[in-house]
């Protein structure tokens, strides 16, 4: 979307597609930005989506498509399961309407690359949203980076221990996608610190308790930076696993940067210095209002859908490598 077009009719009217932990964290946003008026709300279950409405004072949906035809809204944002989110996003911008939308994208590359083109030649926005790029330890660890010199390897792990496993969305294989497609921010974490992706090889393990829906799933994925840096991004939940973990280790020929959970240190030849990070609350509001301004005052937004993309290219590559057993280069 040309940013020297923007909305100056306030506020906007918005409706919200999901009524979920990211649908709720989003409707508080909304509510409280005076740019903006949350309308509709759509969901999956009409006992829900009533209750999830009459909190924030929305009329209730029968579904995405009703929500979509309601005729005065300006701006749609997607916090439904991933699997929705390309054909929800596609109609949405067919009915000339901008787009927040929750990583993924889509769960098909070829579609995802459709729905960019489609928001151009509508010229509406298309934001996906990465609020990991905002939290405290991806800005300290960018922030600090320069101190460690040149880097040549980074680890990415995040483990969830669940017992027992829920039977949900995010347990499903259609649903939630191949794990390192719905968990994209694994992988796009690493792709805005270290650039384009040279090869990627990847292993997936699940224990599944139908043909759909697993207790347990553990990914990780090998990558080859064109730069140089090696990486390595581990994601696992369900019940077949007992530690927790969440870490990301950067190494460099003059130090090391760790952050375990929201702790983060700096190591190098002077020694050990804690680094000052800050805390994950409230990105979803700042991601709203990033929005907002982009659409009122054209502020330049802190990702674009083209990098989400690329980075569920290397996804996908991931997806195919598991399920073929060879490291595949990007592109091929």
């Amino acid at each position: 979307m040309n940013a020297s077009r923007v909305e100056r009719v306030l506020p906007m009217r918005v409706g919200l597609i999901g009524t979920g932990y990211a649908a709720k964290l989003r409707a508080e946003a909304l509510k409280a930005e005076p740019r903006a008026e949350l309308v509709a709300i759509a969901g999956r279950t009409p006992a829900r989506t009533q209750e999830f409405s009459h909190t924030y004072g929305a009329i209730a949906c029968a579904s995405w498509q009703d929500l979509l035809m309601l005729p005065d809204l300006d701006l749609v944002v997607i916090s439904t399961v991933n699997q929705d989110h390309g054909a929800i996003a596609h109609a949405a911008l067919t009915a000339q309407k901008h787009v927040i939308v929750e990583y993924p994208l889509s769960l098909d590359v070829a579609e995802a690359q459709a729905l960019l083109d489609l928001a151009t030649t509508q010229n509406k926005l298309l934001h996906v949203e990465h609020i990991e790029l905002l939290g405290g330890v991806h800005q300290a660890l960018r922030t600090t980076l320069p101190r460690i010199g040149s880097v040549f390897y980074a680890r990415y792990a995040t483990l969830k221990p669940e017992h027992p496993a829920p039977q949900r969305w995010s347990y499903h294989t259609q649903t939630f996608g191949f794990p390192l497609m719905g968990a994209l921010s694994r992988l796009h974490r690493l792709v805005d610190l270290f650039g384009e992706v040279d090869t990627v090889a990847c292993s997936a393990h699940f224990e599944k308790t139908s043909d759909f829906y697993y207790s347990t799933c553990l990914c990780t994925a090998h990558l080859q930076f064109r730069n140089g840096v090696m990486a390595e991004v581990t994601y696992g939940k369900g019940e077949a696993l007992w530690q927790a973990e969440r870490k990301f280790e950067v190494q460099g020929e003059q130090g090391a940067l760790v952050f375990a959970g929201e702790q983060g240190t700096l190591i190098n030849a002077d020694g050990v210095e804690a680094l000052e990070v800050g805390g994950r609350r409230g990105l979803f509001a700042k991601d709203t209002t990033m929005v907002l301004d982009f659409l009122t005052l054209g502020n330049p937004l802190y990702v674009t859908p083209e990098a989400s993309l690329y980075t569920l290219k290397v996804a996908d590559a991931a997806r195919r490598a598991a399920e073929e057993g060879q490291r595949l280069r990007i592109g091929d």
